[in-house]
């Protein structure tokens, strides 16, 4: 039977969500990859409980997480079965819809009032639980009109199935319409979930991170890593058996330029005595609207290494001066 450690709220750093009561640890586990029927139950298993001892708080999933779809949501639960359950309260426990999910016009990607009650209504008893604590919209679709998923997702928390909602994946322009209703129904939004990294500063450009201090929301970001290639994997080039070696869309990208910018990033990493990961998931939350960066692992040893960002958080002028000429 899983006992959590004692001790893991001591070094875990929690930001409020924007202008709400809900704090999140600076750093959250995704389920995204490494945690359906076809992956090891066990590794999967001992990831979540490694996460919570290190006072990961904050567990995301979506509906179509892990092969097959839903299979993500279904381990969480065996592993909330295990021995977790008794800590639900501790946990905040996220979960998301808008993509392609089952057969027919009502389970393709959208974000119709009926697709998302019904996922909703999936995940929760796919994982045993009576409530998430936020219910993303996943993906924008142009399709629906804005009011009927902000009615769907207020439905949800009127209901007692969230009790905060968040978007994902939403720029600037489509977050502040959205947020419109939102505020006209005093919806509890509170959080907007994109990407973000070193190499992927869209948020910036689209001046979204802003727009959501200003505003009152949080940021929790996603693929902080951009897809591994921050992290000590590709400084010597690509290896046969990684994720870029198999796809080339990412391939192409690791060319000369990349790998000499990754190996500079990796030399302050050094300096600052820290791997580059860590470094990177350290940039990240130097942004003042990123309230948490969700990480991916293959195993709990990843876990343990990247949760060591919040060590070393603050970053002097000369550092940042050297980051910025480095990603130029």
């Amino acid at each position: 039977m899983y006992t959590p450690n004692e001790k893991r709220y001591e070094k875990m750093i929690y930001n409020r969500c924007g202008k709400s009561g809900l704090k999140l640890p600076a750093v959250s586990l995704g389920l995204w990859q490494n945690f359906g029927h076809s992956c090891s139950f066990a590794n999967a298993e001992k990831m979540v409980h490694t996460a919570f001892d290190c006072g990961i708080t904050h567990f995301d999933l979506a509906n179509n997480y892990g092969v097959p779809y839903g299979s993500a949501e279904e381990n969480f639960g065996h592993i909330l079965d295990r021995g977790m359950r008794k800590y639900r309260d501790e946990m905040c426990i996220s979960t998301k819809a808008g993509y392609d999910m089952w057969a027919g016009p009502y389970g393709d990607g959208n974000g119709s009032r009926k697709y998302l009650t019904a996922s909703l209504d999936q995940s929760l008893k796919r994982m045993g639980l009576d409530y998430v604590d936020i219910f993303y919209h996943h993906v924008p679709d142009p399709e629906t009109p804005v009011e009927e998923t902000a009615l769907a997702l207020d439905n949800a928390v009127k209901q007692g199935k969230a009790l905060y909602v968040g978007i994902s994946n939403y720029n600037k322009a489509q977050t502040a319409e959205i947020m419109s209703v939102f505020r006209e129904l005093k919806t509890p939004f509170i959080i907007n979930q994109p990407s973000y990294s070193m190499l992927n500063r869209w948020i910036e450009n689209d001046g979204l991170d802003g727009y959501a201090v200003e505003n009152g929301f949080g940021l929790a970001v996603f693929s902080p890593l951009y897809q591994g290639f921050l992290t000590d994997k590709y400084l010597k080039g690509v290896p046969e058996n990684s994720r870029a070696y198999n796809k080339e869309k990412l391939k192409n990208q690791l060319d000369g330029n990349m790998i000499e910018k990754l190996n500079k990033l990796n030399s302050v990493a050094q300096s600052r005595g820290q791997t580059l990961s860590q470094m990177a998931l350290s940039w990240v939350l130097h942004n003042k609207a990123v309230v948490t960066v969700l990480v991916g692992a293959s195993s709990p040893e990843q876990i343990l290494q990247n949760v060591e960002c919040i060590n070393h958080l603050d970053f002097s002028v000369s550092e940042i001066e050297r980051i910025e000429e480095i990603l130029k």
